[in-house]
This record gives C-alpha cells, sequence and structure tokens, in this order.
C-alpha cells in the first residue's frame, strides 16, 4: 500500500492523530512511500542469519555445469537446444537431468544422466576451483555478524567439495541441496528448508543470490533477497525487480548495507509496499 505525505490520507490521518507514543515517519529510498516505525524497531535483532546460493555467487561454476551438461548430451546423441542452458538455472539435480533426458532427448535414463554430468563437474573443480573475487572475504565479514547458511542447486557432493577446497566449510552453520527437497528453485523449499536448519525465520533472514530463479526461490520464502547478478546468465528484469538491493561485487556485500536494506524491506512489508531494488 502506497501513501502520500499528505495528512488526508486515513494512514496520515492515524499518524498525526491516533498514537499516544512517540513515531518515526522514514522515507523508504525511492519511492513517495512512508512506513510508521515505533522507536524500537531501531533495536530489534532485524537480520537474523544470511544464506548464500553457491555457483554463480560464491563460485563462477554456471560454466562448468553448463559445459558438462552440453557434452553429455552431444556425446549420448541428444539434441542441445540454445536455451537450456537458461532453462536449467536452479534446477535440482532430479530435475534438470529429467531434462536432459525429456526435452534434450538424451537416451539415457535420469540416474546415469546425473552420474555422468556430476562426474565431470567434479573433475573439472578438483583441478581448479573458480571463487568469485571477494567470496570468502565476504563470507568471513558476515559470519562475524550472523550465523551463515547456503542454499545450493547443486548437488551435496559439488557443495562439499567446493566449501571444502575453500577453506569455508567451518563458516556455514548449515548447508542444503535442492536435491534433499521436493522442488528446487524457484520453488522456495531449499531456502526454507536452510533457514529452518539455521533456526531462524525466513522473514528476517537475507539470501544472497545472482540468478532469475534463485531470486524467484528466496523471494518466495519471504527473504531478504539481495542480487549479484549473474553476468554471463543475467536474471530477467521482472526477477531482478524482487530484490531489495542490487550490488555488482561481493565487496559490497558488507554488515551495515544488509541492516539498512532489511529495516526498509521490513518496513514496506509492515504497510504492504512493493519496491524496486536499489544499487548499494
Amino acid at each position: 500500500m502506497s501513501i502520500s505525505s499528505s495528512p488526508s490520507s486515513s494512514l496520515a490521518r492515524w499518524a498525526f492523530t491516533k498514537p499516544k507514543r512517540p513515531l518515526r515517519v522514514i522515507w523508504l529510498t525511492g519511492e513517495r512511500t512512508v512506513a510508521i516505525v515505533s522507536p524500537g524497531m531501531d533495536r530489534e535483532p532485524v537480520i537474523e542469519g544470511v544464506i548464500f546460493d553457491l555457483d554463480g555467487v560464491l563460485i563462477d561454476s554456471e560454466r562448468v555445469w553448463d559445459r558438462a551438461r552440453r557434452e553429455t548430451v552431444e556425446r549420448a546423441g541428444g539434441r542441445w537446444s540454445e536455451r537450456a542452458s537458461t532453462d536449467m538455472l536452479g534446477m535440482s539435480a532430479p530435475e534438470w537431468s529429467a531434462y536432459l533426458r525429456d526435452a534434450l532427448a538424451v537416451p539415457l535414463d535420469a540416474p546415469e544422466i546425473n552420474r555422468r554430468v556430476l562426474a565431470a563437474v567434479t573433475a573439472q573443480l578438483q583441478r581448479e576451483l573458480p571463487l568469485m573475487p571477494g567470496a570468502c572475504a565476504a563470507v568471513d565479514r558476515l559470519a562475524r555478524r550472523w550465523p551463515l547458511g547456503l542454499a545450493s542447486s547443486s548437488n551435496r557432493g559439488v557443495i562439499d567439495l567446493v566449501l571444502e577446497k575453500s577453506g569455508l566449510t567451518r563458516s556455514f552453520a548449515a548447508t542444503v541441496s535442492s536435491e534433499e527437497v521436493e522442488h528446487g528453485k524457484p520453488a522456495p523449499d531449499v531456502y526454507l528448508a536452510a533457514a529452518a536448519a539455521l533456526g531462524v525465520d525466513p522473514r528476517r533472514t537475507v539470501a544472497i543470490e545472482d540468478s532469475a530463479n534463485g531470486i524467484r526461490s528466496a523471494h518466495a520464502a519471504r527473504m531478504v533477497v539481495v542480487a549479484v547478478p549473474n553476468r554471463e546468465f543475467p536474471p530477467a528484469p521482472d526477477a531482478l525487480a524482487l530484490a531489495s538491493l542490487c550490488v555488482d561485487t561481493l565487496d559490497r556485500l558488507r554488515p551495515e548495507a544488509l541492516e539498512r536494506t532489511a529495516r526498509e524491506h521490513i518496513a514496506r512489508a509492515r504497510v504492504g509496499c512493493g519496491g524496486r531494488a536499489r544499487p548499494a
């Protein structure tokens, strides 16, 4: 719900006449929208936890997955599609294995497709781990402030391998693979499972995402979404609009920026307002 600053609106009249305790009126960035906030809100634990995506956020592995799937399709005699890479972003292992079989005509059963792709991805990541610039520093910085979780479409083996080789295993209190929940992204299952494992309220959790389906998944889980857009597979504008904050590098993931974004997000939610992603 958006209201003007005019006292003639019902909410504005309430703000000027009803309260018996001090209230603060704040303007939300880039909007003709106000929210009525109690003085104690600044002292509330606005963020209870932070959940990262893996592929495209902490590790530049989308190309690794894409190459492994493409080679599996071609070697098995299937038909690769130019839209396949985008279609499979965020899919769980059972989902993309079935996609290769059904949409790309790979004449293998889904478990065998999964085994071949996973073997190629694991071998490549064992040879070289393409961490995103600033990934370890960002994780360390936020882990000092909040408990961290990981909600990834990667297989469990890939998650464990990446965290072990990067030295980040101990930074994450909970990790969930979408193959361990019923539905992959853009459904909210993997984010809700990660929040439950952390013991935090999804509405007070920040999700760090790069892809359209990942952003939609975290938003469906009612989290505060921070987008770090994937440059090779950029999210669609309608998905990016669901994020509360958009940053171009992991170096911009600072506790104070996340706190400010979460407060604005919660203020909007309290008066039923939407909002566009703002740059850091």
